[in-house]
């Protein structure tokens, strides 16, 4: 039993390695491994990371094992996250376009006062 799983761990470590050699970034997420590509390693390891981990909190606050129903779970919850944080970067946004908006304005009304000065002076 023992030489089964050390044969196994040795071809996924040949699996894995030929993956690398072909550009695929080898992930586990939810004890599940994946051969993922693309131009960032590191960020697809991230990436994954962070989908390993929401999989397992969701996994230890509910009572389920169905690693679908888990998956559906943990993207939803993702989901609530980026829809919170589009709705803050759109208040962020347009708050700084206000802002921006009202020093252009400002600066419009300054530079027509020093306008006004300088034609005073050049005229007097």
């Amino acid at each position: 039993m023992a030489e089964m799983q050390q044969r196994s761990a040795a071809e996924v470590s040949r699996s894995e390695l030929a993956a690398q050699a072909a550009g695929a970034v080898v992930v586990e997420i939810y004890d599940q491994v994946y051969q993922l590509r693309g131009t960032d390693p590191a960020y697809i390891e991230k990436l994954a990371g962070i989908v390993d981990a929401k999989m397992r909190a969701v996994s230890a606050h509910g009572a389920t094992v169905d690693s679908l129903r888990v998956a559906v779970l943990a993207a939803l919850n993702i989901a609530d996250e980026l829809v919170a944080l589009r709705a803050r970067f759109d208040t962020l946004n347009s708050s700084l376009n206000q802002a921006q908006n009202s020093t252009r304005t400002r600066a419009g009304s300054l530079m027509g006062m020093l306008d006004e000065v300088l034609t005073e002076r050049k005229a007097g």
